[in-house]
């Protein structure tokens, strides 16, 4: 198909145009966009096709996309810096901060809990899909929920219910919600246009999504995949007005993909943005080691999990063991690459099935590496 693609390539680095216009050509995207940084430093900028389903308006510069769970990394940055400034550490256990969750047996460390280790991937019991908008309220259900395995014996991805423990931790540490200490610690004073919940003012600039063509692949349906993606209330609504600017950190970060290669840039360059440090290199180690590695019982394939983002050892996110990153629904990721100080932030419109490695994102990367 022919399409307005808009932005620049570094010289060095006309392959990932190439590849980016190809998506398009196959039919592959409705609209997309792609940025990729160098230490900090923005060698790719793309962006192109439809802002909205009825192909009346084109994506911008200035487009916000929402991310979903390629989210989640923020929800860590934010307990990085928590721990950073003496208020916790990842291995502390949950019940210092919030005594009610260790309920039914649920006593497991910080990181435990957001290397997706609780047992509490979803909510058994059934509510109504709005409910997910108070996140105090899920917070409460979490707690008193019963897990759905034994707690420490293998991760069960939360698609939903992780960003909720998240923000509980740093709401009883500070009393502030975590988009709003993101907002007011990282975002702001960094100049990055990302937010946790899109506010009703930006909404004329929200990029919608289509729905993808197929179900996802998802291995046997187990109930534990069940309780995390398809009972009918696994997860909030997904439009209008409260649901774009409900502040979740599990799965409604909406931003440029050049704000997002930015956020990522922090776990490609040891903590830092542009020579400021975000997270100390000790609790970068401590956010980015391994705490669990194996098959996933809600993803249906091996994963190495840190306090928040996947470890690339299964080669996800391109080439390097060490990059850092994360999926979301429809086919958009981010990483940061540590060994090149490459960052990597990928949006699509048109949703795919993949959970986990996209096609268009996956030749993208590839271009990428072949670049370098």
């Amino acid at each position: 198909m022919s399409v307005n693609i808009q932005g620049f390539v570094a010289k060095g680095f006309e392959t990932v145009l190439e590849q980016f216009k190809a998506n398009f050509d196959q039919g592959l995207e409705h609209g997309a966009s792609l940025c990729v940084q160098k230490g900090g430093e923005t060698i790719v900028n793309l962006w192109g096709g439809y802002a909205d389903r009825a192909k009346t308006a084109l994506w911008q510069e200035n487009s916000l996309v929402q991310f979903f769970s390629a989210t989640k990394p923020m929800s860590a940055l934010v307990l990085g810096m928590l721990q950073d400034r003496g208020f916790l550490s990842f291995d502390d256990p949950v019940s210092d901060l919030w005594p009610e969750f260790t309920q039914h047996g649920k006593d497991i460390i910080i990181a435990e809990a957001l290397s997706h280790q609780s047992g509490v991937c979803g909510l058994v019991k059934p509510m109504e899909q709005s409910e997910w908008f108070d996140l105090h309220k899920i917070a409460e259900k979490i707690a008193d929920a019963e897990p759905l395995w034994t707690p420490k014996t293998a991760s069960g991805y939360h698609p939903m219910t992780h960003g909720y423990i998240a923000n509980e931790l740093v709401y009883r540490v500070l009393g502030q919600d975590l988009s709003d200490v993101f907002a007011a610690d990282i975002a702001r004073p960094l100049d990055i246009e990302f937010y946790i919940g899109l506010p009703e003012e930006l909404q004329n600039r929200y990029i919608q999504f289509l729905p993808p063509h197929e179900l996802p692949e998802m291995g046997k349906i187990t109930e534990i995949k069940k309780i995390a993606f398809l009972k009918k209330w696994s997860v909030p609504p997904r439009v209008g007005v409260e649901a774009l600017s409900a502040k979740i950190p599990s799965n409604n970060g909406f931003g440029t993909t050049k704000a997002l290669a930015s956020l990522y840039g922090i776990y490609a360059n040891d903590g830092y943005i542009e020579g400021q440090e975000v997270i100390s290199k000790s609790t970068m180690q401590d956010m980015t080691k391994t705490r669990i590695r194996g098959e996933d019982l809600v993803l249906n394939r091996e994963i190495d999990w840190a306090a928040g983002i996947m470890r690339n050892t299964t080669l996800t996110f391109g080439p390097e063991a060490k990059t850092l990153g994360h999926a979301g629904r429809g086919g958009a990721c981010g990483f940061g690459d540590p060994v090149r100080n490459i960052s990597f932030a990928y949006a699509p419109s048109q949703h795919s099935n993949a959970i986990v490695g996209d096609v268009r994102a996956n030749a993208l990367i590839r271009a990428l590496y072949g670049c370098l």
